[in-house]
């Protein structure tokens, strides 16, 4: 698969991941969850999930235990939603540079690229 198409599956997972885990789950340990990346392999078999989670240690272990139980339900989530021939295993992994700062710039990132580049110019 090109790099081209990995990418735009890897944001694509990325943003229902965000949707599903921020909006639709009522597990309250998700509340502090914020999906940061989504890497898909170049087989489509696997996606590594970095997730931002705040709190203190405890909260971090729990919201990590509640995404690895959620992982075959998410899995189907996204299946239904986007039209894939194969969906990746979800691999959940901590995103050790998501404090308070990084998070701004990812977000202010994202904007930009949401906007388009014909908006970004003076």
């Amino acid at each position: 698969m090109d790099q081209h198409r990995r990418e735009r599956v890897s944001e694509t997972v990325r943003e229902e991941l965000a949707e599903l885990i921020g909006f639709e789950m009522q597990d309250p340990r998700l509340a502090s969850v914020d999906v940061t990346d989504v890497q898909v392999g170049p087989d489509l078999r696997h996606a590594h999930v970095r997730v931002g989670i705040w709190g203190d240690e405890r909260q971090k272990q729990a919201a990590m235990a509640a995404l690895d139980h959620a992982r075959h339900y998410l899995r189907h989530e996204l299946a239904r939603r986007l039209n894939l021939r194969k969906m990746p295993e979800l691999h959940f992994e901590a995103d050790p540079a998501a404090d308070a700062d990084e998070r701004v710039e990812t977000l202010l990132k994202r904007a930009k690229k949401m906007r388009g580049p014909a908006e970004n110019q003076p």
